[in-house]
């Protein structure tokens, strides 16, 4: 039975109005009129309580309702997407568990058989397919590549190249038997997969395709950072400047980073000074201390001599800020004198 017509029928034994069906399952007329008329589709009943209020309201069960609604759902569906898809051939299922690494077989059976055709069994069947036609796609024009299939298989070379190309059409859905036994069979030695992050090895046959293997991961993760920050870059190319940076400082730079934003050479720079000053850090007590010569006293060479050349204008404007506080620290202290000399005079 039609769920439309159900709350249609109710509405009118209990002479009652869309509107009045609307403000009791809490939504908008045209909300309504749109699922009465069948322009819009029922809700899923999982993700909604609508069907619990036009109950209540029209004194039906709501569980009879989102049955029926359910039930037009799931025919709206088919008909725009056609009949499910059916389960893989027994063969074609037990071939690729075959191949699968022998501590999970039993595990991923399991869930095979407890949901066929179910997301991990279409997912790993979607993979292997993609993995063997990139191959076969890759090795069409290769006749030594070809024969080597050809004997494997007991095919005539003409034969194979048409099986091929069939094989490049197929997908998931329509895998078959001899697909499995031409292609997934010879071509694939085993593979694995992490049931926690659903990350997948697919290890080929070493005879056909040595040293070939494919990882797959499904695995969130941040964006892969750049080797290294354009200021960093510039700031390594001041070759007389930080040529005395050891291969551990240079390491400690390059593993800097500052979400948002890229650093400038400068920050570089002071970043190197601050990893020089033992101020910053406290000695070893099982290590003898040493002594760094810092600042004015620096070699020339070292990294002081960067503020010859790394933004001259930013390290000016900090000189001249420098300069103002120490005018300002010696002009209160002049003040100071002149009120102790004006005290002793009186």
């Amino acid at each position: 039975m039609d769920i439309c017509l159900v709350i249609k029928q109710r509405l009118e034994e209990l002479g009652l109005e869309q509107r009045d069906l609307a403000a009791a399952a809490e939504v908008t007329e045209s909300y309504i009129s749109q699922l009465l008329t069948r322009k819009k589709l029922p809700p899923a009943p999982g993700r909604t309580d609508i069907y619990d209020k036009i109950g209540k309201f029209l004194k039906l069960p709501g569980a009879k309702l989102s049955k029926l609604a359910d039930d037009q759902r799931k025919e709206e569906l088919k008909r725009n997407l056609g009949d499910p898809p059916n389960p893989l051939f027994k063969e074609v299922r037990e071939l690729i568990l075959q191949k699968c690494q022998h501590d999970k077989e039993q595990q991923v059976r399991a869930i095979f058989e407890k949901q066929p055709f179910g997301e991990l069994e279409r997912l790993v069947t979607e993979k292997l397919l993609d993995v063997v036609k990139r191959v076969a796609r890759e090795e069409l024009e290769n006749e030594t590549w070809l024969h080597s299939v050809t004997r494997l298989t007991g095919r005539s070379y003409e034969a194979m190249r048409v099986s091929i190309l069939e094989f490049l059409e197929t997908d998931v859905f329509n895998v078959s038997v001899e697909n499995c036994e031409s292609f997934l069979d010879p071509l694939i030695e085993s593979w694995d997969i992490d049931l926690a992050t659903f990350s997948m090895e697919i290890v080929l046959n070493r005879r056909l395709l040595p040293g070939r293997a494919t990882r797959f991961e499904f695995v969130e993760s941040e964006p892969a950072l750049p080797e290294e920050e354009p200021g960093l870059t510039k700031f390594l190319q001041h070759l007389s400047v930080n040529g005395d940076a050891t291969k551990e400082e240079i390491e400690f730079l390059k593993k800097l980073r500052v979400k948002g934003k890229h650093p400038t050479p400068l920050y570089y720079y002071r970043e190197l000074q601050n990893l020089r000053d033992p101020v910053h850090f406290r000695e070893l007590t099982t290590l003898p201390t040493t002594k760094k010569t810092l600042g004015p006293a620096q070699p020339e060479g070292s990294v002081a001599p960067m503020h010859k050349y790394l933004e001259a204008d930013g390290i000016e404007r900090q000189l001249q800020l420098n300069s103002r506080k120490k005018a300002m620290q010696q002009s209160a202290g002049n003040r100071g004198n002149r009120g102790k000399k004006q005290k002793a005079k009186s």
